[in-house]
């Protein structure tokens, strides 16, 4: 199963690649509304939806186990929750400001730009911080109701 994903990761990398999402200028321009708009990126966006679609509705959202037989982990949440908001803006605003997110810049890797490999540091840094905040919070809350 392994090679699948190293298919899937290699076909995604071409994708964004070939598309022109690992070039920070274009997708800060897709996000620059009020000025030099550049909408080419909303056809990427849409061919990708076009193509998962059908095979989310199809093949996956029907089964309650995966391929290879294990379960799948859905959040049973019905609220949006102020950490959710707060997140969401956090890295909006980081994509706007760099024009990278993180898939393009793990594709990025294989360029050896600094800047990139300094903006992975610092994503992997901020996934750290925030297991390091949950699990205090976690550990709070359950010395608090015992």
């Amino acid at each position: 199963m392994r090679w699948i994903a190293l298919l899937c990761g290699t076909l995604f990398g071409l994708g964004l690649a070939l598309s022109g999402m690992l070039n920070p200028a274009k997708v800060q321009g897709f996000l620059d509304i009020s000025g030099q708009w550049d909408p080419s990126l909303a056809l990427v966006m849409g061919s990708a939806l076009a193509v998962f679609m059908p095979g989310y509705f199809w093949l996956v959202k029907p089964r309650k186990k995966s391929l290879d037989g294990s379960t799948f982990h859905l959040s049973s949440k019905q609220q949006l929750e102020p950490s959710l908001l707060l997140g969401a803006g956090l890295f909006g605003i980081g994509w706007g400001l760099v024009g990278v997110c993180p898939g393009p810049a793990v594709a990025m890797l294989v360029s050896g730009q600094v800047s990139v490999v300094w903006f992975v540091v610092a994503l992997l840094l901020g996934i750290k911080l925030v297991c390091l905040w949950q699990d205090r919070q976690q550990r709070q809350g359950l010395a608090q109701g015992a």
